[in-house]
């Protein structure tokens, strides 16, 4: 056998074999065309070659040579320096947007991840078989259906706090209609991200959620109320329909846009040096850009769904605000949070003995008292002490990590990054 058998690929050997086999007779030039998928025309060129330079004349006359689209060497060390510098944990598909958007340079892809590999810097990962779940088509239109959840995460990276961020994302088209970034993953933040969308967008048809107790109510032994959480009073003051995923995977648009906020939305901030959630706010209209150009779709169906706000500004933050009750004692004054208030009048003010009155509470901190739709003016007595509820169960690793500062303030010990 020919020594140049041995470097030759297993295609070269079949044909190699096929020729040999063909020039000794025992194969018709159309047979070995058959047999190798090539056109007797082809057949014959091999032949003459093989004829002319033995095994070797099959070998690909490519092996060896450069390929012309091969990287440059100096732009492949420029690209390996800031991967291992600036964009040390980006993905290779993030990476090589960056590299195009901040430093000029184009390159695919899949060449920045054969880079990271070398690099030691990614690792080729095998595909593993999950679970399989019946996919649900889009809604055709946007505004039809917002899915929402929050998102509690080390969001700076140790620069600043944690926090949560409340993400809004339409269902047909991918687009991200509001974030917002708040110390906890409280009612109140979901109605501010709601103001945004109202006033962005308009009002949708539905949202989609988890089946948490800011959205429902778990307590089986509830008896008492209406049967609403805030948001849900909320929903229904809007007339917005609130619907609860039963899984995480029902919802899964909203949870692959988290884990993609977690990965780019983090490393954008951590490029412009964002470490508090003030600055992280302001960025927010610049990034929801950025996304919605890059991963937004079309909708099946142009039509908006979303019907548009017609009033003003302060009827948005009416209907947002958080309502309660409060009965007036003899001396017309009632409790919030441990202040007492007192209703003023231009009388004795006997008729409002006993009556109940609507306390609205605006997010930007404003309360008004409402009766029998007039407002009624009032003023501050004093405070009393009591502690401060939590606003629900999901602001308790805010709680806690107040906790563990003021422990490790008390004994004078190192507090355990979360």
């Amino acid at each position: 056998m020919s020594e140049g058998l041995f470097a030759m690929s297993a295609l070269e050997r079949e044909r190699c074999h096929v020729i040999r086999l063909l020039s000794k007779g025992d194969f018709r030039q159309s047979a070995a065309a058959d047999c190798l998928g090539l056109s007797v025309r082809q057949i014959k060129r091999l032949l003459r070659l093989w004829r002319a330079e033995g095994d070797a004349g099959l070998i690909s006359r490519q092996r060896g040579r450069v390929s012309p689209r091969r990287l440059d060497v100096s732009k492949r060390a420029r690209i390996e320096a800031l991967l291992l510098s600036t964009y040390r944990d980006f993905g290779a598909t993030f990476a090589s947007e960056k590299l195009l958007e901040r430093d000029g340079i184009t390159v695919s892809r899949e060449t920045v991840r054969r880079i990271q590999i070398d690099l030691g810097l990614a690792r080729v990962r095998r595909r593993r078989s999950g679970r399989v779940y019946s996919p649900r088509d889009r809604r055709p239109r946007f505004g039809e259906l917002i899915q929402i959840d929050g998102s509690p995460h080390d969001w700076f990276e140790g620069r600043g706090e944690r926090c949560s961020l409340i993400v809004f994302i339409d269902d047909a088209t991918s687009r991200l209609t509001a974030l917002e970034f708040a110390p906890a993953e409280t009612t109140s933040a979901y109605l501010r991200a709601l103001r945004t969308h109202i006033l962005a967008h308009g009002l949708p048809l539905a949202f989609y959620s988890d089946r948490h107790g800011i959205f429902r109510i778990n307590a089986k032994e509830a008896h008492s109320g209406d049967g609403y959480t805030e948001f849900g009073r909320v929903a229904e003051r809007l007339r917005i329909d609130l619907i609860q995923a039963t899984t995480p995977q029902a919802k899964g648009r909203v949870e692959r846009a988290n884990q993609t906020l977690q990965d780019r939305l983090i490393k954008e901030m951590r490029l412009r040096g964002i470490s508090d959630i003030a600055t992280a706010q302001r960025f927010v209209p610049e990034f929801v850009a950025l996304w919605n150009a890059r991963f937004a779709c079309s909708p099946l169906d142009d039509t908006c769904a979303h019907r548009p706000w017609t009033k003003d500004n302060e009827a948005l933050d009416e209907a947002l605000a958080r309502r309660e009750e409060r009965v007036l004692s003899k001396a017309l004054t009632f409790s919030v949070r441990g202040k007492v208030y007192a209703v003023k009048t231009n009388g004795p003010g006997i008729a409002l003995r006993g009556v109940r009155v609507t306390l609205l509470h605006f997010q930007d901190g404003r309360m008004r008292v409402d009766y029998k739709n007039r407002s009624l003016p009032y003023t501050f007595v004093k405070a009393k002490h009591s502690p401060d509820p939590a606003q629900d169960e999901k602001t308790l690793d805010a709680r806690m990590n107040d906790i563990v500062a003021a422990y490790a303030i008390r004994h004078q010990v190192q507090p355990i990054s979360p």
